[in-house]
């Protein structure tokens, strides 16, 4: 691999209206040595980006105008790329309630993440989903 790492190689999306918050997390991830990450503001952004970009894993807020989260992931998961609707998409969220951790489930969502997310909590959610790929 020419002295690159497998995390040289990752494309990370981060889906996050708050547009402070979305950038705290962006830098959380470079300092993991991730070098490929795209952003969004908001669920109908994020899924064309899902498309056109391919991303590894996708961390989404739950909350947001005018898609939000859920219904990301919902639409997400119809794409006819299986590849694609198949994505991993890790929830960032304030508040975990029961409704939406059932809805999250039902729509196989690769887990949640308190937020404001901690380097440490991205990096355990990037290796759960993809592996340990992130030293």
């Amino acid at each position: 691999m020419s002295g690159k790492s497998i995390s040289d190689y990752i494309r990370v999306l981060v889906v996050e209206d708050d547009s402070y918050l979305r950038e705290v997390i962006c830098d959380a991830i470079r300092l993991l040595g991730i070098r490929h990450i795209h952003e969004a503001s908001e669920g109908t952004e994020a899924l064309s980006m899902t498309v056109r970009i391919r991303p590894d894993v996708v961390f989404c807020d739950v909350q947001m105008d005018p898609m939000g989260g859920l219904e990301y992931l919902t639409k997400l998961r119809q794409v006819l790329d299986s590849e694609v609707a198949g994505t991993p998409v890790v929830f960032l969220t304030a508040t975990t309630d029961v409704t939406t951790v059932e809805q999250a489930k039902k729509l196989n969502a690769s887990g949640f993440i308190a937020k404001p997310p901690r380097g440490e909590a991205l990096k355990a959610a990037i290796n759960r989903v993809l592996g340990k790929v992130v030293a």
